[in-house]
């Protein structure tokens, strides 16, 4: 379970207006609705809602994945989105939509795509299709250099901090710490910034970023919890995931993946 997707969505205005925008559309189609544009790739074409555009559902912000930056949408996601468009040689455009409407499969009626660290469960699986992984959103163990902490066993007796009714929080609880509760990951963080806790556990893609940069805490170890995160597609649409699987692939292949996730999440712990 995903340490704020899972919890933290954002306001159901952002349902209301996709879905009121998707029935608008569905009404003013009367008898039909006109064919999709084509955008050819590699030998074989996908259908595109808008001509000469890859048209990606995103809750922003969410950080790193998507964020704003100096007037433009950034982040982990969206530099994938556009390796993805550039791939189909098409325009990305960001529709900022709810996670509501993304992980109920509701935002797939007017966007071709959906990426917004959702991760891919069965429950989902149901209304909509899922790419390959693309990124591993493991638990890990942020401590501060002052704490001592080596491994999991040493935080025993420390101040550990985790976001309440999560994947981290249970796994303290299993691991025999007494963890202090947090509503959620932003007050978390605050808190060992503050030094009011030695430590904090839950999802590396937040946790690792939150001290990016940061001399002063350190990652001290990963837990795998098989959690893992995937690019949205309409159930059925095998030509989009054959192409956004082949964005991934060579995003793997080349070496872009993991760099972009050093560049957003920071080192990996040791």
């Amino acid at each position: 379970m995903h340490i704020s997707r899972s919890f933290l969505g954002s306001s159901k205005v952002k349902a209301a207006v996709l879905l009121a925008a998707g029935a608008l559309a569905l009404t003013a189609c009367g008898g039909g609705a006109p064919a999709p544009a084509a955008s050819s790739a590699g030998g074989s074409s996908v259908s595109l809602i808008n001509a000469g555009k890859l048209t990606v559902c995103s809750d922003v912000p969410y950080e790193p994945f998507e964020y704003q930056k100096d007037g433009k949408i950034v982040g982990f996601d969206i530099d994938i989105a556009n390796e993805i468009a550039k791939d189909l040689n098409a325009e990305l455009n960001i529709v900022d939509s709810s996670f509501e409407a993304i992980e109920t499969g509701t935002a797939l009626t007017g966007c071709d795509l959906s990426i917004s660290s959702v991760s891919i469960t069965d429950t989902r699986k149901n209304v909509m299709d899922f790419s390959d992984p693309y990124l591993a959103d493991d638990l890990t163990l942020v401590a501060s250099e002052a704490s001592g902490i080596t491994n999991i066993d040493g935080a025993k007796g420390k101040k550990v901090g985790v976001q309440q009714a999560t994947t981290g929080a249970q796994y303290a609880k299993d691991k025999g710490i007494d963890a202090q509760q947090f509503e959620d990951t932003g007050l978390l963080v605050q808190a060992l910034k503050a030094g009011t806790i030695d430590a904090a556990l839950g999802n590396q893609s937040v946790l690792g970023y939150a001290i990016k940069g940061d001399t002063k805490f350190k990652r001290v170890e990963n837990y795998a919890t098989g959690e893992k995160l995937g690019i949205a597609i309409k159930k059925g649409n095998t030509a989009m995931a054959e192409k956004v699987n082949a964005t991934l692939k060579r995003l793997t292949d080349d070496g872009t993946l993991k760099k972009l996730e050093t560049q957003y999440f920071g080192e990996a712990a040791k």
